[in-house]
């Protein structure tokens, strides 16, 4: 197992930021680890990271303990966190050749060769750090993370801050590295999670809330029969409640209405509520739980939705 974590605690004075939690990755998995700001993620990967210690608990790295044998657990992870640490007066090259070193890399030349194309600063590897954008210093700390080669890889928020483009490239990265290593990563695109990740732990105030793959989770809300309906003409939240088996109505905006049902025939029963109302519709679309619908369901006391 690449990752154990069992009972884990973290209490900062009076407040409990990690609190109990359990949770396995095996090698090859592509995790989203997913929560609200506070719920405790940073903490949980500083923990696994050896950056700062548990209050009780355990987990394991590659089968080594992380309060116990921290300086081998760190030979085996690459950490990128949130907050991207660099030397700003270095430059790329001359940075990502001192993190080698720091990693007991053997032919440092050629590993920051590779991992400055694997990251695309070919072009930016002669400039100082201070000097690039945030996009590209942000591949510069995933440079320094998968320098040293390592089995495990915790990434806080790594495409923080890259257009579209780029995201994509870090993105096929990160897949491309999920072949023959375990990832952990923290976002709040859950676009990005729905695209590389096999699997979904979500945290909130401390405590795991679900922890599944992706499409386990959607099959877990299979009770809910979703449609996306539009009418030519205005009708109010009031009059879509009288349709039968109708749990939820969000509207979208422009006569546009997300409406949610306990049973497979709801389409069918929205489709006779319009034709028993006289409304005209121009769209009717069924649709399934993505991942943000799912998240904010799990978390939504926490923004009070």
């Amino acid at each position: 197992m690449s990752i154990q974590v069992h009972q884990l605690t973290k209490i900062y004075g009076t407040q409990t930021a990690v609190d109990n939690i359990s949770f396995e990755i095996e090698p090859g998995e592509i995790v989203g680890f997913l929560g609200p700001n506070g719920a405790g993620k940073s903490t949980t990967m500083k923990m696994l990271t050896c950056y700062i210690p548990p209050t009780s608990g355990e987990a394991k790295v590659c089968g080594l303990d992380v309060s116990d044998q921290s300086i081998s657990v760190r030979k085996h992870v690459g950490y990128l966190p949130e907050h991207n640490p660099l030397y700003l007066d270095m430059y790329v090259k001359e940075y990502l050749a001192f993190a080698a070193g720091m990693g007991d890399v053997k032919n440092v030349k050629n590993r920051v060769e590779e991992v400055i194309a694997l990251t695309h600063l070919g072009r930016e590897k002669h400039k100082k750090i201070g000097q690039l954008s945030k996009g590209y210093r942000q591949r510069v700390g995933l440079a320094q993370a998968i320098i040293h080669d390592p089995d495990v890889l915790i990434l806080d928020e790594p495409t923080s801050g890259l257009d579209p483009n780029q995201v994509m490239e870090i993105r096929d990265l990160i897949r491309s590295l999920g072949s023959n290593k375990t990832i952990m990563l923290s976002t709040h695109i859950m676009q990005e999670v729905e695209a590389i990740c096999n699997r979904v732990i979500i945290i909130d105030k401390g405590h795991i809330v679900a922890d599944d793959k992706l499409d386990n989770l959607r099959n877990q809300t299979a009770e809910k029969w979703i449609v996306r309906v539009q009418f030519a003409a205005t009708v109010t939240e009031k009059d879509l409640k009288t349709i039968p088996g109708i749990l939820q109505v969000t509207s979208l905006g422009n006569n546009a209405w997300r409406l949610s049902g306990d049973n497979p025939q709801f389409r069918q029963a929205v489709s006779h509520f319009a034709l028993a109302s006289n409304l005209e519709v121009t769209e009717l679309v069924s649709e399934k739980d993505n991942l943000e619908t799912i998240f904010r369901q799990l978390t939504k006391h926490v923004d009070g939705l």
